[in-house]
């Protein structure tokens, strides 16, 4: 295995995928009236501080199991044998779901603002729920095109995403802070509490404000999927996990402070306003037409490149699944093109599936506030098999690596399987009142549909041949030719890139955002 990453690499790739520029600003409004400014930051921090947690606790199995897979292979390894292939097959599809769904609200928020800054050009334009969707559809066909034609420019856009994301919000918060006028004070940012759902209670809207927190924060599992590239991958692996979630945290809360200093009329800029997201329209009043257009051009690049990510993620995940037969028409699915050399027929699947999903946008109101939900919870859930298991079962069994919790992991991994059942259950509830059948929460429904459905694809049919990782666990001699980090092409024969790849399945990018 070519130990080529180093711990700083690990991390980048990690800290790409919590894509604070296109997780923090789709749902920042919502947010802004869930629970007024506290919700923005006070539950930016604390939705950090949980979310360290968790990952502390995967980063100590991480240690004790660096492999490539991650969240897939550790479960294979902490269940008992008779309970590996429903755990594995749980897993792999919360895994899938997450990241599939992670595809659909990425490139919906990236519609909503091309939606924006063609409105503020043009005010005649009428940026409806129909024209967002045909522009949401195009940048999904481009995302699947990208993926489908050749795996080079993969390592190329995580590079620069790293930079794009770390330079662009230095450039939003200077900017923003030196431009705009009559900024709000300190005590309003730190202080100001909003609560416009319709909730008689403060504390159930400021938690319903947390949903945008902590769909950002997710996806930091994506260091563990490159273990067996990285060097000293006990320690290196672990290590960018935990540097990824603090600095989404601190470029985040960054981000954050400074955004709200540049409101300057709550109830104009993000109540009434008629441009979607609001934080266009606080850019707008904020700093002038140009430098928004700027801003969105920032937000808007972070957002093509984390929805291709996730659509690579996607793609590779559903592959390594087929190969191990853990899905319908996996025969197709697990199939290279012998031309591009990608799983082609996995990347549309998704694609197909994510524009489905995203059908919802047009016929709920709160939608994309589901679609975000339903991304959060089976991505939580994915995290929360392998943690429990290693809290309770594997407890006495676990091996712990060169990085380990100590006397500390029971509490913390307690703490982070509470935290993760907490708030799957809080983004399942209703985030308007009255709840009406136009706003209330469908995340339910597509949870149910596609977990439901894979139990029972399970139970009745593959329970007879799927025994948990196979194939995608076999030893791979060509994965030193392949590298998703760097721009490079591969020369070699069709045969020898598809067993290539099948290292390489799972482990980009799993979870997010974003």
């Amino acid at each position: 295995m070519n130990k080529s990453i180093s711990v700083i690499s690990n991390f980048s790739i990690a800290f790409g995928c919590c894509s604070i520029l296109s997780g923090l600003t789709p749902l920042w409004g919502d947010a802004m009236m869930s629970g007024g400014s506290i919700a923005i930051v006070e539950g930016f921090l604390l939705v950090a501080i949980f979310s360290f947690c968790v990952g502390l606790s995967l980063a100590e199995i991480c240690s004790a199991y660096p492999v490539t897979g991650g969240l897939y292979i550790w479960v294979a390894k902490l269940a008992p044998p008779e309970w590996v292939p429903l755990a594995c097959w749980l897993t792999g599809w919360c895994n899938w779901l997450g990241l599939v769904l992670a595809v659909t609200s990425t490139d919906l928020g990236l519609a909503q603002f091309v939606s924006s800054i063609i409105g503020i050009t043009n005010p005649d334009y009428d940026a409806g729920v129909y024209w967002q969707y045909g522009i949401f559809l195009v940048i999904a066909f481009i995302h699947g095109v990208i993926n489908s034609a050749s795996i080079k420019y993969n390592g190329f856009f995580n590079q620069v995403s790293l930079w794009w994301h770390l330079i662009g919000t230095l450039i939003i918060v200077i900017v923003g802070l030196v431009l705009t006028p009559n900024k709000a004070s300190a005590r309003w940012v730190f202080t100001y509490f909003e609560n416009d759902t319709g909730f008689s209670s403060n504390g159930y809207a400021f938690l319903i404000g947390l949903l945008q927190s902590q769909y950002t924060i997710s996806g930091f599992d994506s260091a563990a999927q490159m273990s067996e590239e990285t060097r000293d991958a006990a320690r290196s692996a672990p290590r960018g996990i935990l540097y990824a979630i603090a600095t989404a945290g601190v470029f985040g809360f960054m981000f954050m402070v400074a955004v709200n200093f540049c409101v300057q009329d709550f109830q104009a800029q993000i109540v009434e306003t008629t441009i979607s997201p609001q934080m266009t329209k606080v850019f707008l009043d904020g700093v002038g037409y140009r430098w928004t257009v700027v801003f969105c051009v920032i937000i808007m690049g972070a957002m093509f490149f984390c929805g291709s990510a996730l659509t690579l993620g996607s793609s590779r995940l559903v592959y390594a699944f087929s190969r191990d037969r853990a899905m319908p028409f996996s025969k197709y699915l697990s199939r290279i093109n012998k031309h591009t050399k990608t799983p082609i027929y996995a990347v549309w699947a998704n694609i197909l599936f994510a524009v489905v999903i995203g059908i919802l946008s047009i016929i709920n109101s709160t939608a994309f506030n589901a679609i975000v939900s339903v991304n959060t919870i089976a991505s939580s859930l994915a995290y929360l098999v392998p943690i429990a298991l290693r809290m309770t079962i594997a407890r006495k069994k676990f091996k712990r690596g060169p990085f380990h919790l100590g006397p500390f992991s029971p509490l913390i991994n307690a703490i982070s399987c509470m935290w993760i059942i907490f708030t799957s259950a809080l983004f399942l509830c209703p985030t308007e009142y009255p709840v009406t059948a136009d706003n209330m929460n469908y995340a339910i429904v597509p949870l149910a549909f596609v977990l439901g459905g894979s139990v029972l694809y399970y139970r009745f049919h593959a329970r007879k041949y799927f025994h948990g990782p196979g194939k995608s666990m076999e030893p791979d001699p060509y994965l030193d030719d392949v590298s998703f980090t760097s721009n490079h092409s591969v020369e070699s024969h069709p045969d020898d890139l598809a067993e290539a790849v099948k290292k390489s399945d799972i482990m980009n990018i799993s979870s997010r955002k974003r």
